[in-house]
């Protein structure tokens, strides 16, 4: 493609999703289905003005999809407010562990015995698929650091986690293929390594620097009285960089180090301004920087508000913001070209696949792992139901294509990853608006019935 028709290809679609914004917020659709489709037009099923092949592109397409993931991964974490040891994470952890690592085997077993798939590949696959993604869970997710609701809460810490927690079972399946000899003596140091190292080292690293970098500006601020000009952006930037490359440099897993990141920078501010309100649901309608009105600000007159809420609350708000802009935009581009691929790697195998892993394995999963204390029926079915797959998935694709994915499997695994990812994505996106207002209507009427008194706790 020239610079010409990428812009002119660009412009088009963004000026779409512009004018069209009003509209999607009342159909059943979302703006990931939308570019999917934008993406096959302009590919070789429509116009024919992209041809994508994945195999030339996975070194820079490995790249772009890993900076969406740790945006995403992020910008997740810092909406976390609840203290770890509450309930509301509790489903979180058995998502983003028994949970995936049930999927996991269920895609195995469903690739092996259904489509004669190699053990090594079937489980590729089921590890590669596992994880919900973190860029198109967004409308799953939590609204904002004070939505404490059990579905939306659960699913925002599973995509913040298992990006991370699914990683080790990659690297296990690549190494199945090259120990196809029955020799199993590199299992004991996978396992050391990947789960015993790699993943508390990574969460420990990064909430360790979330958390005191977060102390550290606020302090900074406040005593230089810069609490409203210092570039949060760039310090979004840095923290994800710090805790990403010494992750990665100790032999842990970045991804995870950069979701704890996020979650340690939040906890800082909880710690600092002491408040039950994110510091930026305080600061920011008086400051100018939300779109709510003066008059919804939780604290009205500036000079209500303490030295350590405005500090926290304009850092806080930046970076969701910043956070938020470069996770759509990414989101945007990438979802655009896997429509502009798909057409290539349509395989037919993944609708069978895909339904499998959506109606029956993590469904299955989710209702026997996670209790009813945790998490009511309804509530179960719409987490078992919002196993998002994404940008994780096409990221795990070109890693493995990257490092010695053997050749004669790489037509298949981009086949099937390619389009179980664009089938979630179309029934996803379809399903997720008139679900979760159904949901929330229900929680309403539950509210409104029992009373306050009666609510369940986080």
């Amino acid at each position: 493609m020239s610079f010409i028709l990428c812009m002119t290809v660009l412009g088009v679609l963004l000026m779409l999703l512009a004018l069209t914004s009003s509209y999607l917020r009342w159909l059943p659709v979302t703006t990931s289905a939308v570019c999917l489709a934008f993406g096959a037009l302009i590919g070789p099923w429509g116009l024919d003005l992209v041809q994508l092949d994945v195999r030339d592109a996975r070194h820079w397409l490995e790249r772009l999809t890993e900076v969406a993931v740790l945006f995403s991964l992020f910008n997740t974490g810092i909406k976390l407010r609840l203290p770890l040891h509450r309930k509301a994470w509790h489903t979180a952890y058995l998502l983003a562990g028994p949970v995936m690592l049930a999927s996991i085997i269920g895609v195995c077993l469903a690739a092996h015995y259904l489509f004669a798939l190699p053990w090594a590949v079937a489980l590729l696959l089921g590890a590669m698929l596992s994880p919900t993604d973190p860029v198109l869970a967004g409308l799953v997710q939590v609204n904002n650091a004070q939505d404490f609701d059990r579905v939306r809460f659960g699913l925002s810490g599973e995509a913040g986690l298992n990006d991370g927690t699914a990683f080790p079972f990659v690297i296990f399946a690549l190494l199945f293929f090259g120990h196809a000899n029955g020799n199993f003596d590199w299992v004991q140091g996978w396992f050391l390594k990947s789960i015993i190292w790699g993943v508390p080292v990574a969460l420990l690293i990064g909430y360790g620097l979330g958390r005191s970098v977060g102390h550290l500006m606020i302090y900074l601020r406040i005593k230089n009285a810069d609490s409203t000009s210092s570039p949060n952006d760039f310090l979004a930037l840095a923290l994800i960089a710090m805790a990403y490359v010494v992750a990665q440099g100790l032999g842990a897993f970045g991804f995870l180090s950069v979701f704890a990141a996020g979650l340690g920078l939040r906890h800082a501010e909880v710690r600092t301004t002491q408040s039950d309100v994110p510091a930026e649901h305080v600061a920011k309608p008086v400051l100018g920087h939300m779109d709510s009105a003066p008059e919804a600000a939780t604290v009205p007159q500036d000079e209500e508000i303490s030295e350590s809420q405005l500090a926290a609350g304009v850092m806080m708000g930046d970076m969701l913001a910043f956070g938020s802009l470069v996770e759509r935009a990414m989101e945007v581009l990438l979802i655009t070209l896997l429509g502009a691929a798909i057409a290539l790697y349509w395989d037919w195998r993944a609708v069978g696949l895909g339904l499998a892993l959506f109606c029956v394995i993590r469904p299955l999963s989710v209702w026997m792992l996670i209790r009813g204390e945790l998490l009511t029926g309804p509530q179960k079915a719409l987490v078992g139901w919002f196993g998002i797959r994404g940008i994780g998935s096409l990221y795990y694709l070109c890693y493995a294509l990257s490092h010695g994915l053997p050749e004669d499997i790489i037509q298949t695994s981009i086949s099937l990853t390619l389009s179980v990812v664009a089938l979630s994505i179309l029934l996803h996106g379809i399903s997720i608006q008139p679900l979760l207002e159904r949901y929330e209507r229900s929680m309403n009427t539950r509210s409104d019935d029992l009373g306050p008194e009666h609510e369940s706790s986080p």
